[in-house]
């Protein structure tokens, strides 16, 4: 191979060119481009896992740039996100690591995930949670929510929190005789929560909460804010751990 060739072959292959290895394509003639894309052709598929580097090398520095936009945009919303008063607040609401779960009752990862959430906070016992209503997957999602919502605004967490964890865990469709039902086995007056569904606030809070996901730009469930880390889908109980673990180290 011409040595003339090198510096271009480098970049093709994703490798770092120095300013002295510099050079202007754009000055080779017709022949001398030919004879480089035969050099590089020839050179990837004797080195083929020079290709795996490369997108291992881009894939890393996507994630990092993903890592750093998500922060941005949590810096940005922190309020709405962490405090805005009137998201249900559970755990140990002093913690010191916060966990934001946009949920969905008909979300089957948000129903898998629900468990392993409550052990992490259950073993940890420093974790503070907070609920997003977030229906997307159709009419019965968005009942449930408005039923969530509703028992939030009467009842408060102490409501909340009892019919949050029963209606993660239901069996059956989210109709309002079903959950109003379900409140009922709980204490609460279903009649009530029903007939709250229509409160303006139940729909304000619920337009905030997509609003709020647009700018995160958080499409699907569920989806945590972890401190200044957004993390979407289902994420395993170890996983969890391992990122308490982390974020606590970054305070230190």
């Amino acid at each position: 191979m011409t040595r003339r060739f090198l510096p271009a072959l480098a970049l093709a292959a994703g490798l770092a060119a120095t300013p002295a290895l510099a050079f202007d394509i754009e000055a080779l003639s017709d022949d001398e481009r030919s004879a480089f894309r035969d050099e590089v052709r020839a050179y990837l598929l004797d080195n083929p896992d020079v290709i795996m580097e490369a997108i291992e090398v881009l894939e890393r520095r996507r994630a990092a740039e993903q890592v750093a936009g998500d922060a941005a945009l949590v810096k940005t919303n922190a309020e709405a996100i962490f405090n805005d008063g009137v998201s249900f607040v559970g755990g140990n609401p002093d913690g010191d690591i916060t966990f934001v779960e946009f949920v969905d009752y008909k979300c089957g990862y948000c129903k898998k995930a629900y468990p392993e959430l409550q052990a992490l906070i259950e073993n940890d016992g420093n974790i503070r949670i907070v609920y997003k209503e977030f229906p997307i997957l159709g009419e019965e999602s968005m009942i449930a929510s408005r039923f969530a919502t509703s028992a939030l605004l009467i009842g408060g967490d102490e409501a909340y929190e009892p019919l949050h964890d029963a209606m993660m865990t239901m069996r059956g469709n989210a109709t309002p005789d079903n959950l109003s039902a379900l409140a009922d086995d709980l204490g609460l007056n279903g009649a009530a929560i029903i007939e709250g569904m229509s409160d303006p606030q139940v729909d304000a809070i619920i337009s905030d909460n997509h609003a709020l996901a647009q700018r995160l730009q958080i499409t699907g469930t569920p989806t945590f804010v972890m401190e200044d880390q957004l993390v979407r889908g289902y994420v395993p109980l170890g996983a969890m751990e391992e990122i308490v673990a982390e974020l606590r180290e970054a305070k230190e």
